[in-house]
């Protein structure tokens, strides 16, 4: 689950190794493109940590976060 808190929303995913967080990446890459909204995210070995917030509303947390969280918990439920 997204968490918000300090004008970010949060979440943590886990998978199987690392090939399958490299792949999450990637399709979370193309989807946060055609949004022109571009996550912060951490990627260590099977766990991938995404931060978002819209930098040009003084970095806090906007509808285009949520749309893009919305579009992110898509490609986890599709996998």
């Amino acid at each position: 689950m997204w968490k918000e808190e300090d004008d970010m929303l949060y979440r943590k995913f886990t998978f199987a190794d690392f090939s399958e967080a490299f792949a999450f990446i990637s399709r979370v890459s193309l989807a946060a493109e055609k949004m022109d909204h571009h996550p912060t995210w951490k990627n260590v070995y099977n766990i991938v940590e995404i931060w978002l917030n819209t930098h040009d509303a003084g970095n806090t947390v906007t509808e285009k976060d949520h749309q893009l969280a919305k579009k992110i918990d898509a490609i986890i439920s599709a996998a």
